[in-house]
């Protein structure tokens, strides 16, 4: 029975995984901190790494699935990818690319967390055109099809956990993607998981989450479990004097991943890329 036939009607458990000795423990040890001069260092090193990584995949199994973040943190790392050099040499059919999370809106809504992709990796609003992804190799968290329905984010988390099974599993029975890509809270959330979220506690592969009161926009969203942070390979991408706040808390003497979700990526084989704005308050003997 499929999705199109007339009795389908889908579940809403939420597939889930299992704690793993296996997995990276977070919130221990350090990360690789790269500090730079500029936003565009930053950026230009996180699409360096980013293309890499996608290279490397697709040469080892065929395939790379990437999870990509929201928000203006990625565009300009897109706009890197979808020029030359980058944009040539990475062999773009054989790549997927997923969200972390997002907000409870429509594609092409200023807030959803897909819209800088449109514009800026995949060029819709260039003349030039961006990278030539096929269409069937994007992911996006089904929103669309969850308001068209008139059903709530946690039927939306449900659907995007059943498409997330193509992705590779790995220890504990959670996806494992090549690279995830997310930046920093101001408030040092991660993801969709704020401060104290009971999701830091949960199972599941994919969560309806509130609207935030705290802090804006004021939505509800979805997201994925924080867990899939230790499940695969991370990129935390961020600048400006903004964060330098979050950044000092994170790296910080106090380690406390339910005050600052962030820090969950505070760990050996995570990567932070930040600006020395962003940096600011950083301990200069973690900044090597």
């Amino acid at each position: 029975m499929t999705e199109h036939d007339p009795d389908y009607s889908p579940s809403t458990e939420v597939p889930s995984g299992t704690n793993s000795t296996a997995l990276p423990v977070p919130n221990v040890g350090e990360p690789e901190l790269v500090v730079t001069a500029s936003v565009e260092e930053a950026a230009h090193e996180a699409a360096e790494r980013i293309a890499a990584s996608l290279i490397a995949a697709v040469e080892r199994r065929g395939r790379a699935d990437f999870c990509t973040t929201g928000g203006t943190t990625p565009v300009p790392i897109y706009q890197l990818l979808a020029q030359a050099p980058m944009v040539d040499r990475i062999p773009w059919p054989q790549v997927h690319f997923w969200w972390g999370d997002d907000r409870f809106v429509r594609r092409g809504d200023p807030n959803s967390c897909v819209t800088s992709f449109d514009e800026e990796l995949l060029g819709s609003g260039s003349p030039t055109g961006g990278a030539p992804l096929p269409s069937s190799n994007i992911h996006p968290i089904p929103v669309d099809r969850a308001l068209a329905g008139f059903h709530d984010n946690e039927w939306c988390a449900a659907r995007y956990a059943e498409e997330l099974a193509q992705v590779p599993l790995v220890a504990g029975n959670w996806p494992g993607f090549d690279l995830i890509l997310v930046g920093v809270g101001d408030d040092g959330h991660v993801l969709s998981i704020f401060p104290n979220s009971p999701a830091l506690d949960s199972m599941n592969w994919t969560l309806g989450v509130p609207a935030p009161t705290h802090i804006g926009p004021h939505l509800p969203r979805v997201t994925i479990n924080p867990r899939l942070l230790e499940a695969a390979p991370v990129l935390v991408a961020t600048w400006g004097e903004k964060k330098a706040e979050a950044l000092g808390n994170v790296f910080g003497p106090v380690r406390d991943d339910r005050r600052w979700p962030i820090q969950r990526t505070r760990r050996p084989g995570a990567i932070w890329i930040v600006d020395e704005p962003a940096a600011a308050r950083i301990p200069r003997e973690l900044r090597g």
